[in-house]
């Protein structure tokens, strides 16, 4: 199967909910991939031939979609997986950073000790909207004075233009007004 082929598979897997969590959004559910087996084997192609060749120490998915490809790709690659979780849910020594999302605040932590000093990241997400919690992601891990390589998403709604907001590469497999 071509890479267009999986991208519209993909695509076919994912779910549309108008007004939800709120009226006027349409929020894009991801989870219609992880229940099509056929299209979440090829969102880990696509993921893994976009990254396989870049120089990387790092995957760090974000809380909580992100946990659930982060990890598929860490075992592609044989590059450890570490989470940006929600504020609280993390022991040992943080660093946090506070965040602005579509519909509140939030804060992210992640754990100091898992982040080496001048390790290549790559912060994954299933979706970039407003850019907020991507960016809040980013600042969390150059505060680890770690490097982000790129951020890479399943889904990317440009209208709301976070690519702009974030700061380093992103790359989005598909795109939705």
């Amino acid at each position: 199967m071509n890479k267009k082929d999986k991208i519209q598979l993909l695509r076919n897997a994912i779910r549309s909910y108008p007004d939800f969590p709120k009226p006027g959004i349409i929020f894009r559910d991801i989870f219609g991939v992880f229940h099509n087996v056929a299209a979440l084997r090829a969102m880990r192609d696509l993921i893994v031939e976009h990254i396989l060749f870049l120089e990387v120490d790092l995957i760090i998915g974000l809380d909580s979609r992100g946990f659930l490809f982060g990890p598929i790709i860490c075992m592609e690659m044989g590059k450890p997986f570490v989470p940006i979780r929600k504020k609280g849910k993390l022991p040992g020594e943080i660093l946090q950073k506070p965040y602005t999302l579509e519909y509140g605040e939030d804060t992210f932590e992640i754990q100091k000790d898992y982040i080496n000093k001048g390790a290549r990241v790559i912060i994954v997400d299933d979706l970039l909207a407003t850019g907020g919690s991507m960016t809040a992601a980013v600042e969390l891990v150059k505060s680890a004075e770690a490097e982000v390589i790129e951020c890479l998403v399943i889904i990317e709604l440009t209208n709301l233009n976070g690519r702009d907001k974030v700061g380093v590469p992103v790359h989005s497999f598909i795109q939705y007004d």
